[in-house]
């Protein structure tokens, strides 16, 4: 069982878009807008290739030890590659950013609840 959430955002730009693969982006542009961007454990896509070049994927991922959000990072950004390459879209300027859940500062509501003894 995993007591540890990671949060992982990969992101890059397409690089040689061909028309028809332009097209195809614009066309299921409305599933991957960024309104409704979540993360989740298989990846959330989102991009505006209309105004800019650049993708955004979201992954959710566990792990027990802190060290496991290295792996945790690895496997995201080999999924985004992954899933960019079967499509056969180009890209360049990968980069990653990891978010250990349980070392984030409470909100204030989530404070106020601990406080109080809610779980």
């Amino acid at each position: 069982m995993s007591t540890r959430t990671f949060r992982i955002t990969v992101r890059g730009s397409f690089d040689g878009l061909t028309d028809e693969q332009r097209a195809a982006l614009l066309a299921d542009a409305a599933q991957h807008d960024m309104l409704s961007a979540r993360f989740t454990p298989e990846g959330n896509l989102t991009y505006d290739v209309a105004a800019r070049p650049f993708f955004t994927f979201r992954f959710l991922a566990g792990g027990e030890a802190e060290e496991d959000i290295l792996d945790a990072t690895a496997h995201a950004e080999l999924a985004a590659e992954t899933w960019l390459t079967e499509r056969g879209y180009g890209f360049k300027r990968i980069t990653s950013q990891a978010q250990d859940l349980t070392l984030a500062p409470l909100s204030k509501r989530q404070r106020q609840a601990a406080a109080r003894g809610d779980s």
